[in-house]
This record gives C-alpha cells, sequence and structure tokens, in this order.
C-alpha cells in the first residue's frame, strides 16, 4: 500500500478516538469495587504484588512502579516465575493485584489455587467479569473495552490503555487517601532533576564565611568592587556594624553608578546600593530561591538569619550547577 500523509492522520486519529472511548467508559467502573479494592490496598501491611503475563505484564510492571513511588511499597511478580519458585517473595500481609484481560491467562490460573490456600487478598482487573479470575478474586475491577484500537481485533492495545489508566485511578486515590506529600514524593526520588528540585536547599549550595561578598555600609565604591571580583558572585552584601544586611551592590547597579559619572573613590557605597533588597532563608527550597529570582528579575541573592545577619549568598550559576534551572 503506498503511503499516503493524509491516510496516516486519519489512521493516527482513529486509534486515539477509540482509546479514548475506552478511557471515559471507565467512569462507570469507579464503583463500589473499585472502593472496596482501594481499601484492601490502604489497609495492606506487607507489600501489593503486582501480576501481569504478555502486555497485561507490561502494565502491570508500570502500575506497580506508579503505587511504590506514589507511598504504596509494590513490585512486579512475573506469574510463569511464581510457579517455579517467586511466589516465595508473597506473604500472608500483603495484596496481590492481577490484571488479564481475559481473566482465563494458563500462568495466572496455575498459581490462583496457591494464593487462595495461603488467604492472601486478590484484586482481579479483568474485561470478562464471569471469568475464572474475575470470580475467585476478593475483588474485580471491571475494564473491559468495546474494541482494540488493532484494526484485527488481536494486538492488545485498548484494553492495556483501560488498564494501566485503572492503576492509576488506584494509585493516585491511595496517594491523596494517605496524605502522601511532595516531601514523600521526593525521598523516593532522589535522582535526577526531579529529586534535585523537591530536596535541595538554598543551605546546600550557598556561599559561607569567607565566601561571601560583604562590604560595611561605609566602605567606597571602590572597595564594593574590589570584594565583587574577588568573590566572583556578581554583587556584594551592604551590612551595618551589626553584620545585618541593609542592602546590596549588583553589577547592574555598577552600570547605572558609572553612567552617573560618580567617582568610585569618595562615594560611598550606602549613597548607590539597592536598598531593602530581596533575602531569603537558608531553609527554603533552592527552586523556591529560583523562582524568587525570576520574579524580581535579579541573579543573586543574600542569605540571611532570623537576625538579618548575612550568613550565605548564592547566584543563578550555583542554581544552573545544581540542576535546579
Amino acid at each position: 500500500m503506498k503511503l499516503n500523509d493524509q491516510k496516516l492522520r486519519e489512521l493516527g486519529l482513529a486509534v486515539i478516538q477509540v482509546e479514548a472511548e475506552a478511557i471515559n467508559a471507565l467512569t462507570k467502573q469507579i464503583n463500589d469495587n473499585f472502593v472496596s479494592a482501594c481499601k484492601l490496598l490502604f489497609s495492606c501491611v506487607g507489600r501489593v504484588i503486582v501480576i501481569g503475563m504478555g502486555k497485561s505484564g507490561h502494565i502491570a510492571g508500570k502500575i506497580a512502579a506508579t503505587l511504590a513511588s506514589t507511598g504504596t511499597p509494590a513490585f512486579f511478580v512475573h506469574p510463569g516465575e511464581a510457579s517455579h519458585g517467586d511466589l516465595g517473595m508473597i506473604t500472608k500481609q500483603d495484596v496481590i493485584l492481577v490484571l488479564s484481560n481475559s481473566g482465563e491467562t494458563e500462568e495466572i490460573l496455575k498459581i490462583l489455587p496457591v494464593i487462595k490456600r495461603l488467604g492472601i487478598p486478590l484484586i482481579a482487573m479483568t474485561g470478562n467479569p464471569l471469568s475464572t479470575l474475575a470470580i475467585n478474586a476478593t475483588v474485580h475491577i471491571d475494564v473491559a473495552v468495546q474494541q482494540e484500537a488493532c484494526p484485527l481485533g488481536l494486538a492488545p492495545t485498548s484494553s492495556t490503555t483501560a488498564a494501566l489508566v485503572m492503576g492509576d485511578a488506584l494509585a493516585i486515590s491511595l496517594l491523596e487517601a494517605k496524605g502522601f506529600t511532595r516531601d514523600d514524593f521526593a525521598l523516593s526520588h532522589p535522582g535526577g532533576s526531579l529529586g534535585r528540585r523537591l530536596l535541595l536547599r538554598v543551605s546546600d549550595i550557598m556561599h559561607i564565611g569567607s565566601n561571601i561578598p560583604s562590604v560595611s555600609e561605609t566602605a567606597f565604591i571602590s572597595e564594593a568592587l574590589l570584594e565583587m571580583t574577588e568573590k566572583k558572585l556578581g554583587m556584594t552584601a551592604i551590612v551595618n556594624a551589626d553584620n545585618q544586611v541593609i542592602g546590596i551592590f549588583t553589577d547592574g547597579d555598577l552600570r547605572r553608578t558609572l553612567a552617573k559619572n560618580s567617582d568610585l573613590h569618595q562615594t560611598t557605597i550606602s549613597e548607590v546600593m539597592t536598598a531593602h533588597c530581596a533575602v531569603i532563608s537558608a531553609d527554603i527550597l533552592a527552586a523556591e530561591a529560583m523562582q524568587i529570582m525570576e520574579k524580581k528579575k535579579i541573579n543573586a541573592l543574600i542569605v540571611v538569619s532570623e537576625q538579618h545577619q548575612a550568613i550565605g549568598a548564592l547566584n543563578m550559576h550555583d542554581l544552573i550547577r545544581a540542576g535546579i534551572v
């Protein structure tokens, strides 16, 4: 068949339409069975064991990962491996979530008697409420679809999408019910930019001690320039006799000062500094510091104590190096 651009677009849109209708039909299945499944998972003192074969197995693995990352300990077990020793991973404190569109998957039915004998709660997610798996489940969630997006009706498409969406519905409902927070999420995602944005605080990346650019309010502009050059942050804090921050002098302030032809050796920094500058505390998230910089259109911030004394400094380059930007 000759490729036709318009035909390809039509085929793609048809798939999306079929799968969208399958997802929309799931709203009818957010019923008492769904609630019962959530309660079983919520009360689980062990872990949620997610099982599936073939394409359903791939979806089961994703659901297990989503549960685990949102506050419900879970892992995937392959049903074929389960009957050859991996059932030993499962305890009576666990809850099992099984995916099978037909509800008659041979590898799953083989381990069903053992699950029943151990008395482990079983949540079945199938497309057939009259299947062996559905009938023997503690709770059954119907994820039947009218048609697969595959025109041959063979490749699991709409059915796997429906199962994945229902798994997300379970996971996020549990997240809300457990009061799972951003901090909790960060603890299970310490790697990558997401973890850095959720975990890294200003205190972790700020310049401290002798690396803080700081001059007295009585210093001349020339002295402030030397401090800025040495500390290389593009600014310096201006402090009073008690080391309290009363202003900031930045590269931008320098350009404005030069435009006025001010005498760098005779003009005190307090005459040209930016007073009442933005400051932050050390315990806020580095991502919040970035938001402050972006909102105020500045490139550096002074970190202060409760007494408003300078205890740190950072600029946009520090945030970039830390992977926040």
